[in-house]
């Protein structure tokens, strides 16, 4: 029997109330099964570099200890690659260990855009750009899923920020929402069919995620074909039969809430069709048969390889920023210092739910050694654990090492305090005992190699005084050797940046919007994201998107382009040459780029459509062949409510970066929509989008077509199940809800003062919704908190009797 058929037989013979458990977890990792039906437990666990498969105790912000796994290069590392094929290794990989761990979803990848750098989940994203987003995206889902392993594409959509995530509300165009923030998770999903989906805890335009059936359902179901399923984020459930009927089948984690018996109720009163209830079941079925398929099977892999493969993804995903005099690759026979705790004490990965156990950890220092084949190298920490302070002893020490050093190479970055799940970073600047050992050193030494350990960029106002900047990113527990390996000239590095570094925070698109609150956020920039401004405005930026010096060169020739007239769509084939002009083997990423000469709509000047990198032995020439089809060159157009080109000019430009442009040559493309016109004209301001601007509330609201609603705190009286607890304190017991989910934060991070955990538990105490107390083990029912919201909002006697009724029924 087909497993579909099989599915149908098995939800006939179910109850409602067997269909409806099914729609909720059994737990916090596993799903529901039935037993007299033979449909098995499975169990999903976080990613997304790494299996964390949480041993005893449940949470989702890396309080309790995970088996040992592969800690890969976080998400920021591995788009710097811009190696599709290496991407889907990489997820082959940990689908093995998922394999191994008798684990059937792996709880990732993240796809969201990096709106601002800000954002303090960016080590877990991509990129700024959506098309680069969806195809690494894509890749890393085809290598876990090839395993028989599910995947889970979050956080659709439009979670840009960890400021009020639970709560917050997403402004945002059409177009933008189009051309920004969807592509990513459309490439993924046409090119991959992630088993599972994942909404985020935001509302988008006044809509919670998990009830948004525009984008559950006619978007990714209707429109892109998604053939999964879609599962809550941890706690992001709202109204559940809402949720059902707009298209997200899972929630997650399985909690005492009532939910399931809201869905019995609805169905019993005729307020949810059977048969909406029915599909999301299949779905349900299908991710389940699917894995358990794969789990029957014992497993074991070569967690040797994985590490080799860690520490190659890791040279590769690091970008030589800068190095002037060709200070490296260094000679073997070069006195070296090695300043900087990093050393020693790598930061390798982020913190929060992505916080994983590595199966071993390598540092720089010993990694060196070891390519060096020396006892020891003169090393000096330079800074405190924290950094937070210069210490004027650790650079004395530092600054006489450095002295009797040929190269210094100085190990910095960002603390784990400085980025985590659950909390924005307030700057792009680097620890204060991070910059004074570098601008000591740097003063002190005319031949600084620095290595940069973050999972987001930074600011470096000093960059004229270093000759040399390698960024390391996040690169997982073999990341060291990586370095080591680019250092010493081992391999060639062919990282490129997926994201603008700036000069200053102040220069970036959304920093007079971001993060917003309390209530909303308004993504008034629109189409301009990263270099899509930068490039536009001519904003100068510190190091641009794409960039990524080699030990060797690479030299562009012949481009040309041939138009297929036959099709029924625009298409065009773009082909050139590139040559190895240097003496050493290297890897150099081509991108392509399209411009819209001419465009009644508002357009960023280049938006990137191709990439390829293309491995090249000394004097080795190649050529590269892109088959653009008519989304190169369109935008959308929220009145066709269509994908549109317009008749006209393109530019076709090719390069190293979004600035270093090689090639260009222009075609002329027909339009798909020849009768189509605008009727309604947009603002100004955004067909000639100026440096730093700051768009006005009249300007966006134009161009939304609406009013933008106010951000403001619920007042007293009106509060909900979605207001955050701590906006609740205008009344007594929502003081008295406060102090308690206060004192149970702080009696959680007990021991772990001052980590990542503890900041994200801080978060979560001011910024959860009072619905997120139904999360985990708690006396508290929906009931109870409907009944207490009585007696806040000043109908106390109500509520006194509600909140009995509650206790006696519970």
């Amino acid at each position: 029997m087909e497993l579909q058929e099989k599915i149908q037989v098995l939800i006939q013979q179910m109850t409602l109330e067997e269909k409806a458990s099914l729609c909720s977890g059994k737990d916090f990792w596993y799903l529901k099964g039935i037993e007299r039906l033979g449909i098995p437990s499975i169990m999903v666990t976080d990613g997304p570099h790494g299996l964390r498969k949480q041993i005893g105790k449940s949470d989702h912000v890396g309080l309790h200890e995970s088996v040992p796994a592969t800690c890969f290069p976080t998400a920021s590392a591995l788009a710097a690659t811009w190696n599709r094929e290496l991407i889907y290794q990489v997820g082959q990989a940990i689908g093995e260990e998922c394999r191994q761990e008798k684990v059937g979803v792996l709880l990732g990848p993240g796809a969201n855009i990096k709106r601002s750098p800000l954002c303090g989940r960016n080590f877990e994203y991509f990129s700024e750009d959506p098309y680069l987003t969806g195809e690494i995206a894509k890749s890393f889902i085809n290598g876990v899923q090839s395993q028989g392993i599910g995947t889970s594409l979050k956080h659709y959509a439009v979670n840009n920020q960890e400021y009020r995530r639970m709560t917050i509300d997403a402004v945002v165009d059409e177009r933008a929402l189009r051309e920004i923030y969807l592509p990513g998770f459309e490439i993924a999903v046409k090119g991959a069919q992630p088993w599972t989906v994942m909404c985020s805890y935001n509302k988008i335009n006044g809509v919670y995620a998990c009830e948004n059936a525009y984008l559950m359902t006619d978007i990714l179901k209707n429109e892109w074909g998604h053939e999964g399923l879609v599962v809550t984020d941890w706690g992001a459930m709202n109204e559940r039969v809402a949720a059902l009927q707009a298209g997200v089948e899972l929630e997650m984690p399985g909690v005492r809430n009532g939910n399931d018996a809201r869905i019995v109720a609805a169905v019993k009163a005729g307020q949810l069709d059977e048969a909406v209830l029915d599909r999301a079941v299949a779905r349900i079925l299908t991710l389940i048969f699917k894995a358990a398929a794969t789990l029957s099977q014992d497993f074991t892999c070569d967690m040797q390889a994985h590490h080799t493969l860690a520490r190659r993804v890791a040279a590769e995903g690091a970008v030589l920023l800068k190095n002037d005099s060709d200070v490296l690759p260094l000679h073997k026979t070069t006195k070296l210092a090695l300043l900087g705790r990093f050393a020693k004490n790598p930061r390798y990965q982020g913190a929060g739910s992505s916080l994983m156990n590595p199966t071993r950890l390598d540092n720089l220092y010993d990694e060196m050694l070891k390519l060096l084949n020396v006892d020891s190298l003169p090393y000096a920490p330079g800074y405190t654990e924290k950094g937070d302070q210069p210490d004027e002893e650790l650079i004395q020490e530092a600054l006489a090492l450095a002295e009797k050093a040929e190269v210094v190479i100085i190990c910095a970055g960002l603390t784990d305090l400085y980025e985590t799940e659950g909390v924005d970073r307030q700057h792009l600047k680097l620890p204060p005992g991070h910059e004074a050992l570098i601008r000591r050193i740097a003063a002190a030494h005319p031949k600084v190699v620095l290595v940069l350990s973050n999972g987001s960029p930074v600011e470096i106002p000093w960059v004229e005084e270093v000759p040399c900047i390698l960024e390391g990113y996040l690169g997982g527990q073999a990341g060291a050797g990586g370095i080591a390996d680019i250092l010493l000239g081992v391999v060639n590095p062919s990282g490129k940046l997926a994201e603008t570094f700036p000069l200053k925070l102040e220069d970036t698109p959304a920093y007079s919007y971001f993060p917003g609150g309390p209530a909303t956020v308004e993504y008034r920039e629109s189409l301009y994201v990263g270099y899509r401004y930068y490039d536009t405005v001519g904003q100068p930026v510190l190091f641009p998107f794409g960039h990524g010096l080699s030990y060797t060169r690479f030299a562009y020739r012949d481009l040309a382009l041939h138009r297929l007239e036959e099709t029924d769509t625009p298409s065009l084939t773009v082909t050139f040459k590139v040559k190895n002009v240097g003496q050493m083997a290297g890897q150099e990423v081509v991108q392509l780029y399209v411009r819209d000469v001419e465009s009644t709509l508002f357009r960023p000047t280049k938006e990137l459509k191709g990439f390829a990198k293309v491995a090249l032995q000394p004097g080795e020439e190649t050529e590269v062949t892109f088959d653009l089809d008519r989304r190169a060159f369109a935008c959308y157009d929220p009145q066709l409510k269509d994908w549109r080109v317009e008749a006209g000019t393109f530019e076709i430009l090719v390069g190293a970066s979004s600035q270093d442009i090689r090639l260009r040559a222009t075609v002329e493309m027909p339009a798909t929509h020849p009768t189509a016109r605008a009727t309604r004209t947009e603002p100004a301001i955004y067909h000639h989008f100026p440096k730093g601007a700051c768009v006005n509330r009249q300007d966006f609201e134009a161009l939304l077509g609406r009013p933008v609603p106010p951000s403001q705190m619920t007042p007293k009286g009106h509060y909900t199940l979605n207001t955050p607890i701590e906006d609740m304190q205008a009344s007594f017991i929502g003081r008295r809800l406060f102090r308690m989910v206060k004192k149970q934060t702080d009696q959680m991070a007990v021991g772990k003062e001052d980590t990542p955990a503890a900041l994200l538990l801080e978060a979560t105490s001011h910024e959860m919704p009072l619905r997120s107390m139904l999360m985990g083990d708690t006396p508290l029912t929906r009931e109870i908190l409907e009944a207490l919201l009585l007696m806040m909002n000043g109908q106390f006697f109500k509520g006194l009797m509600a909140l009995v009724r509650a206790m006696l029924t519970k």
